[in-house]
C-alpha cells in the first residue's frame, strides 16, 4: 500500500426547508432554532472541530443551508445526523444534498494539495461534486501531470480564491468534492471560465450541482430561512 498522507473526513449537508416550517408561530420557531443551534454546537464540541454554517437563501432554489464538518472518522457524521433527528426541527427539514469526503494528500507535483482542510474565513464558500472521465485515468502520470500544471497555473493567477479538494472515491457518488472560497464572487465565475480552456477541462465528466453559499453564524441563517 503506497505511503499515502490522509487528513480529515469532511462531510457537507445540505437542508431544506419543507413547507411546514413557515407555518410555525413566530415563538414556536424561536424555540426550534435554539434547540437546533444548541445541538449543532454540542456535536461539533464532542468531534473536536466545529461545524462552519452557510446559507443558500437566495443563491439556490433546493436548498436553504450548508452544514460543514470535518472528523477523524466517519462516526461523528453519524453522531451528528442522529443528534439532528433526535431535534423537533428535523420534522420540518428536508436534506436533499449531501456528500462524503476525505482530505488527502494530492499526487501531483506542486499542486499545493494539503491534507488538512484550509479555513480562510472567507466569505462565499462555493461547494461541487465532480467527477472525471474514465479515458483520464487511461493517460500516463506524465500527460497528466502536464494537464494538471496548466489547471494550478490558471488557478495561482486567482490568489483571492482558496481551493479545497476532497476525494469521495468509493465512498460517495462523486469522485472529489471541491470547495472554494472567496470574497468576491466575480473572481471565481473568471476563474471557471479560464479553466474550461486548458485541455485538461475536456475529461471532467461531471461538475454538478453547484452551491453558491454565505458564510454566516447558524442563528443568522435559521433566520434568513423564515
Amino acid at each position: 500500500m503506497p505511503n499515502i498522507e490522509y487528513g480529515d473526513y469532511v462531510k457537507f449537508s445540505f437542508f431544506k426547508a419543507r413547507p411546514s416550517w413557515r407555518l410555525l408561530e413566530p415563538s414556536r420557531k424561536s424555540q426550534l432554532r435554539e434547540e437546533f443551534s444548541a445541538t449543532i454546537q454540542e456535536a461539533g464540541d464532542d468531534a473536536g472541530s466545529p461545524i462552519s454554517s452557510f446559507s443558500a437563501v437566495g443563491t439556490r432554489a433546493d436548498v436553504d443551508l450548508l452544514l460543514f464538518q470535518s472528523a477523524p472518522s466517519v462516526e461523528a457524521f453519524h453522531a451528528t445526523a442522529a443528534a439532528i433527528n433526535r431535534t423537533e426541527a428535523a420534522a420540518h427539514f428536508d436534506q436533499p444534498h449531501s456528500y462524503l469526503s476525505l482530505r488527502r494528500k494530492t499526487r501531483y507535483r506542486h499542486g499545493g494539495g494539503n491534507p488538512e482542510v484550509e479555513r480562510k474565513d472567507k466569505r462565499y464558500f462555493i461547494v461541487y461534486p465532480m467527477t472525471k472521465t474514465r479515458p483520464w485515468y487511461a493517460l500516463s502520470m506524465e500527460e497528466r501531470q502536464g494537464m494538471m500544471n496548466d489547471h494550478f497555473r490558471v488557478g495561482h493567477g486567482y490568489p483571492g480564491v482558496t481551493i479545497n479538494t476532497t476525494y469521495s472515491f468509493g465512498i460517495d457518488d462523486p469522485e472529489f468534492v471541491v470547495a472554494f472560497e472567496t470574497d468576491d464572487p466575480s473572481d471565481f465565475v473568471s476563474l471557471v471560465m479560464d479553466l474550461r480552456e486548458v485541455p485538461g477541462a475536456q475529461f471532467t465528466d461531471s461538475e454538478t450541482p453547484i452551491f453558491t453559499t454565505i458564510r454566516m453564524p447558524l442563528s443568522e441563517a435559521l433566520q434568513a430561512i423564515g
